[in-house]
């Protein structure tokens, strides 16, 4: 199949990589003033994680294969910065470049605000299980053995079976959430838990070492457990039916001081899960997540004074960061 990767970030180069070496046609879409600068290739070093739950340290090379205006592919991954899916909507259609959009975005908004700012392109919402780190040509990424991805029935794509089996041929199971708008939205609230909780002393600025801090630290990820509780009731303010979603919302139901001893070695034995924690290292994306949360919170006139308490201190210390 022919795949186009919208940019050259971690997640999108991470899938187009597996792909590729699954036999697929990868091309990067990149702005006209990045062209001159792109690698001609990466160098990958990859923790697999489709064939073994301790993960396969990997090394290798990527071909990085750019598009080219009025080209039609079978699928066009589109991985960016949160707040930027109307921006890369518009580089894609002034390029004219067809095909169905799997959205691998965080994303704060409605389903209705998604169909208007994706417009005329059929598109179908997924979230990936990837992440890594991208400095000058080497690619350092953690990949699991699954997608998150809409349903047949909710996706606005009239090749759901070539995507299913785009994946199986790069051997990546799928998961079906009820709603994949929900779950982003369920997401990000855990991730703004923890990321207030990482970052509670308003520092932000070494997010690698405030991740290692958070993951040997019981009582801090008990204390974490208590952040995402509260943080999920901005979602449940929403409309969203939180009982669709059990086994995501499991670990934080049990008593917090049991749950921040079986974080703490979770995090110890299963490399998977610590380094994708480690390797990410997006500050603006991390505040976005947690502003979205933050603002509705408020809106909604939410008691969340742990969550509050935190941010209140992180923003006075990233204000110059914030989107």
């Amino acid at each position: 199949m022919r795949i186009c990767i919208v940019g050259l970030g971690v997640i999108g180069t991470t899938y187009g990589y597996v792909f590729q070496k699954a036999g697929h046609q990868v091309e990067h879409l990149l702005r006209e003033e990045k062209k001159s600068k792109a690698q001609e290739s990466l160098n990958i070093s990859l923790l697999d994680g489709r064939y073994n739950k301790k993960g396969e340290e990997k090394a290798d090379q990527y071909k990085v294969n750019l598009t080219k205006p009025n080209t039609e592919y079978d699928f066009i991954i589109l991985s960016v910065a949160s707040g930027k899916i109307k921006d890369a909507i518009a580089t894609l259609s002034q390029n004219h470049i067809r095909g169905s959009l799997i959205l691998f975005c965080n994303f704060w908004n409605s389903r209705e605000e998604i169909d208007e700012i994706v417009g005329a392109y059929p598109y179908i919402i997924g979230f990936p299980t990837a992440g890594g780190r991208l400095l000058q040509n080497n690619l350092d990424c953690v990949l699991f053995d699954h997608i998150m991805l809409e349903g047949e029935g909710k996706a606005g794509i009239s090749n759901y079976k070539a995507l299913t089996a785009l994946l199986a041929s790069a051997d990546l199971k799928t998961e079906i959430p009820h709603d994949m708008v929900e779950w982003i939205w369920l997401h990000m609230a855990i991730n703004a838990g923890v990321t207030s909780s990482a970052a509670r002393e308003g520092k932000i600025d070494h997010p690698m070492q405030l991740a290692l801090n958070l993951m040997k630290d019981a009582h801090a990820l008990s204390i974490t457990v208590k952040v995402i509780r509260e943080t999920i009731q901005v979602v449940k303010a929403r409309g969203v039916d939180l009982s669709f979603y059990k086994n995501e919302l499991l670990p934080y139901r049990i008593p917090s001081t049991f749950a921040g001893i079986f974080m703490k070695r979770m995090f110890k034995t299963n490399e998977l899960t610590r380094k994708i924690m480690t390797l990410h290292s997006d500050v603006g994306d991390m505040l976005y997540g947690c502003k979205c949360v933050y603002e509705t919170g408020k809106l909604k006139h939410l008691e969340l004074p742990v969550f509050y308490s935190n941010m209140d201190k992180l923003f006075i210390r990233a204000d110059s960061l914030l989107l």
